[in-house]
């Protein structure tokens, strides 16, 4: 897993590691049944989130093959962690990035996880190269595939049926964007 070399603020937000003081505030995000609605995972508990925690806190500062940048998110007036958010790419040929990410519901539709996203594309293309990033969503879940527009990505496919999540069959929706499009936003 690769870590932020420093913290990167908007007006709003500060993005850097995890820390082990995170615990109380991940596991209110990991626990809650809201936040897993469209998730693969169901919700966790202190154990679970604290296990969850000691793999976010482990990390190699160099590239690999498969790297996953994990970020937290702070409100920067309070300093409370509100998102746990990701990018994770392979480092190959196609350098196509995934970006993800999950804010406690006290925070939904205030345009945070569209502020994080900018934040992940702009390190995807500007620090590790990547030609492409994706997000790919539960097609019931419109507010993450807004987030994820507003942010600039496009839709590209929608997926019907294609995964059996949680004893049901869902649908996906896939956006992205690629560093040629983003340099022209």
């Amino acid at each position: 897993m690769v870590q932020l070399a420093r913290p990167v603020t908007t007006p709003r937000l500060t993005l850097r590691p995890f820390v082990r003081d995170d615990l109380d505030d991940l596991a209110r995000i990991l626990g809650d049944e809201s936040v897993n609605r469209y998730l693969y995972s169901e919700p966790r508990d202190r154990d679970e989130v604290l296990a969850v925690l000691e793999r976010r806190l482990g990390h190699d500062e160099k590239v690999t093959d498969d790297n996953v940048l994990r970020i937290a998110v702070d409100l920067r007036n309070t300093s409370r962690l509100i998102g746990d958010f990701m990018l994770h790419w392979k480092e190959n040929e196609h350098r196509q990035g995934e970006i993800g990410g999950s804010l406690h519901p006290d925070y939904h539709g205030q345009g945070y996880a569209s502020e994080i996203y900018v934040v992940l594309i702009e390190l995807a293309f500007s620090t590790y190269g990547l030609h492409r990033v994706v997000g790919r969503c539960d097609a019931r879940n419109t507010a993450s595939i807004r987030s994820l527009e507003k942010a600039g990505l496009r839709r590209e496919a929608h997926f019907i049926e294609n995964e059996f999540v949680k004893g049901e069959w869902t649908d996906e929706v896939v956006l992205a964007i690629r560093a040629s499009e983003w340099g022209a936003l």
